[in-house]
């Protein structure tokens, strides 16, 4: 029985797709990862490593004290 993937890899999943597809344009703030938490109902720290593996796809970049953006196009 083939098992779901894990929530943090379904959340970056999403975003992956809304960025892919220009839902979220460049230049456009992710909610927090607080509000990431609550909007897909998990912990803070599943939320963190959705958007950590954004970062690590290169679709995301951090700006410390102001958030995380999409990042510009490659």
């Amino acid at each position: 029985m083939p098992s779901a993937p894990a929530e943090y890899r379904r959340i970056a999943d999403t975003l992956t797709t809304k960025i892919k597809s220009g839902e979220l344009t460049p230049g456009t703030k992710l909610p927090s990862t607080s509000e990431l938490a609550e909007q897909f109902d998990v912990s803070m720290a599943t939320a963190y490593r959705a958007v950590s593996l954004l970062h690590d796809r290169d679709l995301v970049v951090g700006q410390p004290g102001r958030g995380v953006y999409v990042a510009g196009s490659k």
